[in-house]
């Protein structure tokens, strides 16, 4: 670690000290200043900065910076309160790469965020800071007026810039008040900020997971049942993220064959086939600073599949007919409603694939588990509908949005959009009605009644049933999954209820 440093020995027993005088900090603020300026007499840089994220994982703001030995030298109110535009710090956060610069003024690079100075800025260094639990908070920066190389500091600095985030998060928790017994409440970004709507349980989860991922570079695996709105949330993660300036790009894997599949996304050079009469730049060329969502990647061909696991390993793609590779930048969301590690069993999905896919799964709730966001989302969808009919907002009847209540939405999300923008047509006044939604509801036979207690029990079980295997297109081995059930006890139950393929058709 420190056979790049001048006098290393020297530099060791000055990093030891740092450590124990950090760990003395009595609060947060104290801690952060003598951190940052333990980082300059460690480097021997003018000025030391450190940025980290907010609770919600979605804002870069400057915490301490130490210039010519000084404290922070600059007002709080003339820093920018989010430094999501600073490209070179967004790499660093987002991509979890160490930035080293020693010829900066001769360099492309914007620097905004560096304070103005009468001799230009050489050399930087800008580290990833990471948690316990593996994921990035913050940055630590070092910058000389000098032509220096300060990539021998890297490892170091990030691990006491690490071990000062524990220190900050022990602080916190000891800075906390002791008469209140209740666990503190995490601050959860609005659903508003990312588009979505709902305040259940299972959805505030769903905020969580999604400020988790924003700044990190992880690739995202977004699972659900068909409507649940998994483009939604790709979408969000794209446009909170600090890549929302450049392209977002949503491709379906079930929607070419393979062939079209993989000139689509990885492109084509002229000769490259019949037909190919010019270059052609794929999809992953398009979205590159941006954000690539692979919709119904379980559809995808097991061929194309080797192909996308290199482009998540290397970051690099080779267009047809061309012999060259070329470098990209784009974050791959990946979304299905399939059970990948069923397709992984059957040999139908690459095993790699799906543990690389895998890295950060979301698991996007059905609407059934969203207990009180299916009147939230029924306004909200009724309020778009009258807006883009250009006509006054309806009133909801009571017995309309109990109808709704208690209807179980097997599509989910999509199905609920699609009803209520029916009903505003079919509404002729001014107040939704329950006959204006068209709801598949269950009823009992109306021989029911003479039923006993074992025989009403086979006929809701046997519903049970039709409906799981409907919902998972017969697929008996998805549905035992949902179930909860061995898949030979599903097969027994089928058989025993004279359930055949016959029943789920349609």
């Amino acid at each position: 670690m420190f056979t790049q440093v001048p006098q290393p020995l020297v530099y060791a027993e000055a990093l030891l000290a740092q450590f124990a005088s950090l760990s003395r900090a009595a609060d947060g603020a104290a801690l952060l200043g003598d951190f940052v300026r333990g980082l300059a007499e460690l480097s021997g840089c003018e000025l030391t900065q450190l940025y980290l994220l907010d609770a919600t994982h979605t804002c870069l703001g400057m915490n301490a910076e130490c210039l010519n030995g000084i404290l922070q030298p600059r007002e709080a109110t003339s820093l920018p309160a989010d430094y999501n535009g600073e490209q070179l710090l967004q790499f660093a956060l987002c991509q979890n790469r160490v930035v080293c610069l020693s010829e900066l003024s001769g360099s492309l690079h914007e620097t905004s965020f560096l304070p103005p100075q009468a001799m230009p800025w050489q050399s930087l260094l800008c580290v990833p800071l990471v948690n316990q639990q593996k994921a990035v908070e913050g940055l630590l920066l070092c910058a000389s007026r000098r032509h220096i190389d300060l990539q021998g500091f890297a490892d170091s600095l990030g691990q006491l810039g690490s071990f000062v985030l524990g220190q900050l998060h022990l602080l916190q928790r000891l800075r906390q008040p002791t008469s209140d017994a209740r666990p503190v409440k995490v601050s959860v970004p609005s659903a508003s900020g990312y588009g979505l709507i709902g305040k259940s349980s299972a959805m505030r989860q769903t905020y969580s997971l999604i400020s988790k991922v924003l700044h990190s570079p992880y690739t995202v695996l977004l699972r659900g049942e068909t409507g649940t709105g998994k483009e939604v949330v790709a979408r969000a993660i794209h446009d909170c993220g600090p890549r929302r300036s450049q392209a977002f790009i949503v491709q379906n894997c079930a929607a070419f064959p393979e062939n079209l599949l993989e000139s689509e996304l990885f492109g084509y050079r002229k000769g490259a086939f019949t037909g190919a009469d010019r270059d052609r730049a794929g999809l992953f060329d398009a979205a590159n600073g941006g954000t690539l969502l692979l919709d119904e990647i379980g559809d995808m061909p097991l061929s194309l599949q080797a192909k996308l696991l290199r482009v998540l390993q290397e970051g690099e793609i080779r267009p047809l007919g061309s012999n060259d590779t070329h470098k990209i930048d784009v974050r791959i969301i990946a979304a299905t409603h399939r059970d990948l590690s069923v397709l992984v069993s059957e040999g139908k999905f690459r095993e790699d694939l799906y543990y690389r896919l895998a890295q950060f799964p979301i698991e996007l709730p059905a609407l059934r588990q969203r207990e009180g966001d299916i009147l939230d989302l029924a306004r909200h969808f009724a309020d778009k509908a009258c807006s883009f009919l250009q006509r006054d907002a309806v009133r909801w009847s009571d017995a309309a949005l109990d109808h709704l209540s208690g209807y179980a939405f097997p599509g989910n999300v999509r199905e609920l959009k699609g009803l209520v923008e029916r009903a505003v047509l079919l509404c002729e006044g001014g107040e939704l009605l329950a006959e204006h939604f068209s709801l598949r509801m269950e009823a009992m036979p109306e021989d029911s009644s003479g039923l006993n207690l074992r025989e009403r029990l086979e006929q809701v079980e046997r519903s049970l049933l039709l409906d799981c295997l409907r919902k998972n297109d017969g697929n008996q081995t998805l549905a035992a999954r949902e179930l909860g059930l061995p898949r030979r006890t599903l097969l027994y139950r089928l058989g025993r209820l004279n359930i055949n393929l016959g029943d789920f058709d349609g």
